[in-house]
């Protein structure tokens, strides 16, 4: 799915103001941030910390959370490996879109393939910062705010990320952080603290 090409006929346009032109109007670079994990490791809840932190400075941001693409953009897809394929693909070049406008757009998706989240590693190039939301398995499943893990343990949920289907953990992410120990603050406190190594923030 992911690799068939039906556009013809079509020229890149090149816009007349540049990112780097909107990074310096916002006052700090634009990246991606991706934060991948189990489900309930808690990727929504770092992400929009890190937001708020963000947004405190000045910086302009936008998340892109799993659940509400699907409610529109991906509502198409299901849970396949084949969808899941092409779900991270839509949300690795819109996210690079917003690069491309100067944000620092913020993305929390399981995305459990390494290979996929390498290919919205190359479209976002030195911009993309993989973020590894790092949580045990049974600190999830006590968590299961949406009951999931009970309804995939009972068969309910086919294709269940940790239960029946697997996680490709990131072997060089730019960052780990661990929240079955650590406490929301302080793994958005991390986060920021990247941002600040890299030059993103100030």
């Amino acid at each position: 799915m992911a690799d068939a090409v039906k556009s013809t006929n079509i020229t890149w346009h090149e816009a007349p103001i540049t990112k780097e032109d909107r990074e310096r109007m916002n006052g700090h670079k634009a990246v991606v941030l991706w934060f991948t994990g189990l489900s309930a490791c808690g990727k929504s809840t770092l992400a929009h910390a890190v937001e708020k932190a963000l947004y405190d400075r000045g910086c302009r941001t936008a998340v892109l959370d799993g659940d509400n693409i699907r409610h529109g953009l991906n509502k198409n897809l299901g849970f396949s490996p084949q969808d899941r394929e092409e779900n991270i693909r839509r949300i690795g070049e819109v996210a690079n879109l917003f690069v491309q406008a100067g944000v620092i757009a913020m993305t929390a998706f399981i995305s459990p393939y390494r290979a996929d989240r390498d290919k919205a590693r190359s479209l976002a190039g030195d911009a993309f910062l993989e973020v590894y939301v790092k949580c045990d398995l049974d600190i999830c499943e006590q968590r299961d705010p949406k009951g999931l893990y009970k309804k995939a343990r009972a068969g309910l949920v086919p294709e269940f990320t940790g239960i029946s289907a697997p996680y490709e953990e990131p072997l060089n992410p730019e960052l780990v952080v661990d929240t079955g120990k650590e406490t929301v603050e302080e793994s958005a406190q991390k986060v920021i603290e990247l941002l600040k190594q890299r030059g993103v923030i100030v």
